[in-house]
C-alpha cells in the first residue's frame, strides 16, 4: 500500500530550479532516502507533501488525501522535521515542547520525556542562545513525540555530532521495525545508506533514479589508498593489476573499484602493506561514474 504518492510533481522557478515531472510513491513501513546535493529540488518537494505550495503541474498525496487541499487532516497523522526550523526564540526547550504538544493535543509526554533522555536535550536553556545541533535535537524531538504513523524529515542530522547521528539512525531504526513511513531528504550517502530501503535521488529538480539500498551500494565507487613497503612494490602491483589505478607515488597507490573487493584483497596478498585507508566517493562521483552528467528517466522498483 503506498502511503505517499507523487505524480508528475512540477513547480519550475526558471534557471531550472524547483521539481519536473517527478513520479513516485513510498510503501507502508518504508525508510525512503532522498538524496540529492544541496539545491537539487529535496526541499521543494517535501514543502509540496506538507501543502505549502501550489505545483504548476501534478499532485501529491498522503494517506490517499491532497497534500494541498487536506493539508489539516494530514498533519494530524505526521511528523515534520523542517531543513530551517523556525523556534520562538524568547521560550526555553521545554516551553517550546509544551507549546507544540498541545498544538498536537499531545497527553501523554513519556515519550517525548525519553527522547529528551535519549538526544541529551537541555531543555532549560533558551532557544536563542541554543547551538545548531542542540537546535536540531529540539526539532527532532517535535517530530517524533506524538508517535505519527508518518515521518517526513528534511537533512535530520543536520548540525548532529556523529554520536548523535548514530543515536538518531538507530531511532530511525526502530521506527521502521513499529510500521512507521518515512521520508528522509538528505545529500550525505553515508546518512540514508544506515536506515534505508530505497532511495530516489534527484538531481536539478529531477529524478534521475530510484533504487534499493543493496543495489546502489553495489554501484559506489570508492578509492584506497595502499601503502606498500616499498615503491617497487608500489609499481609491481600497479603495473601488474587490472584495477582503475588512478596515482603511483612512491609506495603509495590511489585507485578506485566499484562494487565488489574481493579480488582487490585477493591481489594484495601477495604484497607486504604498510596501510590502507578508504575514500569514499562523493554524491556527485555516484552521479558521474553511475548516472553520468544528465538526469535519466527513473521508474519505481
Amino acid at each position: 500500500m503506498s502511503i505517499i504518492e507523487i505524480n508528475e510533481l512540477t513547480k519550475d522557478y526558471g534557471d531550472h530550479k524547483g521539481n519536473f515531472n517527478l513520479t513516485f510513491s513510498i510503501e507502508e513501513g518504508e525508510v525512503f532516502g532522498y538524496l540529492g546535493p544541496n539545491g537539487a529540488g529535496k526541499t521543494t518537494t517535501i514543502r509540496h507533501l506538507m501543502g505549502f505550495l501550489t505545483p504548476d503541474k501534478g499532485s501529491s498525496q498522503i494517506f490517499g488525501m491532497d497534500s494541498r487541499t487536506r493539508s489539516a487532516d494530514i498533519m494530524k497523522l505526521l511528523g515534520y522535521l523542517p531543513g530551517e526550523i523556525a523556534f520562538f526564540d524568547g521560550m526555553n526547550g521545554i516551553e517550546f515542547l509544551n507549546f507544540m504538544g498541545e498544538m498536537r493535543g499531545l497527553t501523554d509526554t513519556n515519550l517525548r520525556d525519553k527522547l529528551v533522555e535519549l538526544f541529551q536535550l537541555d531543555t532549560k536553556g533558551r532557544i536563542r542562545k541554543m547551538s545548531k545541533g542542540m537546535k536540531q535535537k529540539l526539532g527532532i524531538v517535535c517530530a517524533f513525540m506524538h508517535d505519527p504513523k508518518v515521518l517526513i524529515l528534511d537533512e535530520p542530522t543536520s548540525g548532529l555530532d556523529p554520536l548523535m547521528q548514530k543515536t538518531f539512525a538507530d531511532l530511525i531504526l526502530q521506527e521502521k521495525n513499529k510500521g512507521k513511513t518515512i521520508l528522509m531528504s538528505s545529500h550525505s550517502f553515508e546518512e540514508v545508506e544506515r536506515t534505508c530501503d530505497r532511495v530516489g535521488i534527484i538531481k536539478q529538480g529531477e529524478l534521475v533514479a530510484i533504487e534499493n539500498m543493496h543495489d546502489l551500494r553495489l554501484k559506489r565507487r570508492k578509492i584506497y589508498l595502499v601503502a606498500f613497503d616499498n615503491p617497487a612494490s608500489a609499481l609491481q602491483f600497479a603495473d601488474s593489476s587490472n584495477f582503475d589505478i588512478m596515482e603511483v607515488n612512491e609506495n603509495i597507490v590511489k585507485l578506485s573499484i566499484l562494487g565488489n573487493v574481493t579480488e582487490f584483497i585477493k591481489a594484495l596478498h601477495n604484497y607486504t602493506v604498510m596501510d590502507l585507508n578508504t575514500e569514499t566517493s562523493s554524491l556527485e562521483d555516484i552521479f558521474m561514474h553511475y548516472y553520468g552528467d544528465k538526469p535519466q528517466s527513473a521508474s519505481n522498483m
